[in-house]
């Protein structure tokens, strides 16, 4: 079985590596993601080449094999399924969920997540609208779904659906969660751009001004 580290590098890599298009993920950037060292990276990145985990070449960066992305894969997983199961079993917000959710994900077996994943019937998201991989997963299209962009692109007098939440700061999702926005939330675009770097928009008759950058941390389908 990995260990926390192991496990924790295998999820960090594969989320940058996402964030990339699939492109290698570079030291520095894990370093910074952990917290740690690039030297500290440098010699953990040895560990995961010789458990076959990861491969690093020089100015190239880093890369998961195919255990790598598997085990990032479970972890992930685990920490999706943990999140939901504590929005709707304790009654959590969506912003105390996450931190949560990285203690216990090292924590748990695979039956007990197998049994979450039941008891919630097989959900297909998270609690902020990050696709829940399958249990067997080796890839997983962790971007956009057809159909849907950022609520920054949606132009005046578009009608959208709040489908997933990028930014999963808990200072953010307290910002939401004070506009009235979840996820699932229907709207319409009254104004974008607003000519004050804003967009106005109308969320179950009460109307809102975000900020483009915030928008844009925002996806939604057309509604």
């Amino acid at each position: 079985m990995a260990s926390l580290t192991v496990e924790n590098y295998a999820k960090t890599i594969y989320q940058i590596s996402a964030s990339l298009d699939g492109r290698p993920a570079s030291t520095g950037q894990i370093a910074a993601a952990l917290g740690v060292s690039p030297g500290t990276v440098t010699s953990m990145l040895k560990t995961l080449d010789a458990a076959r985990l990861a491969t690093h070449r020089r100015y190239e960066g880093v890369a998961l094999t195919r255990a790598g992305r598997m085990l990032a894969l479970r972890v992930i997983r685990r920490h999706r399924l943990i999140e939901l199961f504590l929005m709707k079993t304790l009654d959590m917000s969506w912003d105390e969920v996450h931190d949560e959710a990285e203690h216990m994900e090292h924590a748990v077996s695979d039956l007990l997540v197998e049994r979450i994943d039941a008891f919630l019937g097989r959900p297909e998201v998270d609690p902020h609208g990050d696709p829940i991989p399958p249990a067997d997963a080796h890839r997983l299209d962790d971007g956009e779904e057809n159909g849907t962009r950022s609520l920054a692109e949606c132009g005046t007098g578009t009608g959208f659906r709040l489908t997933r939440v990028l930014d999963q700061s808990s200072e953010f999702l307290r910002y939401l969660t004070d506009c009235g926005l979840a996820l699932g939330s229907v709207g319409e675009v009254e104004r974008n751009p607003d000519g004050a770097g804003l967009m106005r928009v109308r969320v179950e008759g009460r109307g809102l001004a975000l900020a483009l950058d915030a928008a844009g941390k925002l996806v939604v389908a057309e509604a």
